[in-house]
């Protein structure tokens, strides 16, 4: 998927929601069952539930690692189920170098049929390169970060007292591909998106952190907005939605969460215009 259908799709459906496909084994309501087919019966229902109000999808990598072999084959079919139009993140946080870094991005972009990747920067260009050399496919870089432990490093200084996630931003864009670069910064660092948005102006930023991490949609709109983008911005919900019943009506509670959001969205799209 290529930006201007992006872009379109956000202005179609009035929406830039990601839904976060992060299944916890324990948390799946107790009637679909146990195991891999558990978690592909309630990914397939979340999906279904929210397909018309969310642009993009991120299943959490690790979440299907830890079902062993058959986690692999649900992470691809839960990637399958994902309608045409949707953005589709493999969220790995890949980070290596060289042929390594190649093959990772085979297994996203070819075996697991995503669109997108996320990726840690730490090893820098020859870390990043080899997925930007996948065209139509987009590499999301790790930049400023909403966990605690980003205090450790991202939020240190760097080359002229500037944090290293400043440094990211930067150089990255220096690299082969740049261009299909989108980036992760967290919603519970409001003052430092707008910081963010200053220095990338123009890609997209996925936005995790909104719901139970308690960001704001607010907040991250009016700090993090870009016009030409229609927003440039794909917000993550997770457990908010996902976990918004555990009964047997838990997906129509996950469409209530999502269309909350995206009410929300849409009032803000049609302020921008």
């Amino acid at each position: 998927m290529n930006q201007q259908r992006l872009v379109n799709t956000i202005r179609d459906k009035a929406s830039f929601l990601c839904v976060g496909l992060d299944p916890d084994p324990a948390r799946i309501p107790v009637h679909l069952g146990s195991g891999p087919e558990a978690v592909l019966a309630f990914n397939r229902a979340i999906i279904e539930a929210t397909a018309d109000l969310a642009v993009a999808y991120k299943p959490n990598v690790a979440f299907y690692e830890a079902l062993g072999a058959e986690g692999w084959e649900v992470l691809k079919e839960t990637m399958a189920a994902i309608p045409e139009g949707c953005l589709k993140i493999a969220d790995a946080k890949r980070g290596d170098i060289g042929n390594t870094a190649t093959r990772y991005a085979q297994a996203a972009f070819s075996a697991w049929g995503a669109d997108a990747v996320t990726v840690a920067p730490y090893m820098g260009r020859d870390s990043v390169e080899p997925f930007l050399a996948f065209e139509d496919k987009w590499t999301i870089l790790l930049a400023a970060t909403s966990n605690p432990g980003a205090e450790d490093f991202e939020f240190h200084g760097a080359e002229g007292g500037q944090p290293l996630w400043r440094r990211v931003l930067e150089v990255s864009r220096t690299y082969a591909g740049a261009e299909r670069l989108m980036y992760v910064v967290g919603a519970t660092r409001p003052e430092w998106l707008a910081e963010v948005r200053a220095v990338v102006p123009d890609r997209f930023l996925l936005v995790p952190g909104v719901g139970a991490q308690g960001g704001s949609l607010e907040a991250v709109c009016a700090a993090g907005w870009a016009e030409e983008l229609a927003g440039g911005l794909l917000v993550n919900v997770g457990r908010s939605l996902l976990y918004a019943s555990s009964g047997e009506d838990f997906a129509e509670a996950a469409r209530k969460e999502a269309q909350k959001n995206q009410q929300a969205m849409a009032e803000t799209l049609a302020q921008a215009r």
